[in-house]
């Protein structure tokens, strides 16, 4: 066997998908519901460390590394989290944490400004540094704004605001 394929040459790189970006000097806004799901990430990873120890040995050492990079990395993020209650009241503006009803042609679409690790536009929760939030951000009921998109520019209607749900 060739010298290159044995265990003493070896080394694994360590790749961890990165978080979604944060532009440098850009807050951590959170919603409530986003901080409770970085904690729950959290608890789940650190449960993650008993079972890697109670793992085969082969491979433990770069799969914690992998769970340190990972750790290193939520741990800053929630250090930097910056949680961002609903207003009270009536909402009268879209600002973070908002649902936002939009009307794009006749077509009407719900979504929801949220932190950056929150975000899951299949599911309606862009992120307040999209496009899209920041041109929503601040504009009232019956608003209009245009929004460029790759091949179009998209002209929507703001039909309906709303405090953040729990969901």
């Amino acid at each position: 066997m060739s010298k290159a394929f044995t265990s003493e040459e070896a080394t694994l790189e360590v790749v961890v998908p990165p978080r979604a970006p944060l532009p440098p000097g850009v807050p951590n806004y959170v919603t409530p519901r986003g901080l409770e799901l970085l904690r729950a990430e959290l608890e789940t990873l650190e449960s993650e460390r008993a079972e890697i120890e109670r793992g085969p040995e082969e491979g433990r050492g770069a799969t914690l590394a992998a769970w340190s990079a990972r750790l290193a990395e939520l741990d800053r993020r929630l250090a930097s989290a910056q949680r961002v209650d609903p207003a009270p009241g009536p909402a009268t503006a879209v600002r973070f944490g908002s649902r936002v009803t939009v009307d794009e042609a006749g077509e009407e679409k719900t979504l929801e400004i949220v932190g950056v690790d929150e975000a899951d536009p299949a599911r309606g929760k862009i992120a307040f540094l999209a496009p899209l939030a920041k041109a929503l951000l601040g504009r009232e009921l019956g608003d209009t704004v245009s929004v460029t998109t790759p091949g179009k520019v998209r002209t929507l209607e703001v039909v309906a605001i709303e405090p953040a749900t729990s969901d």
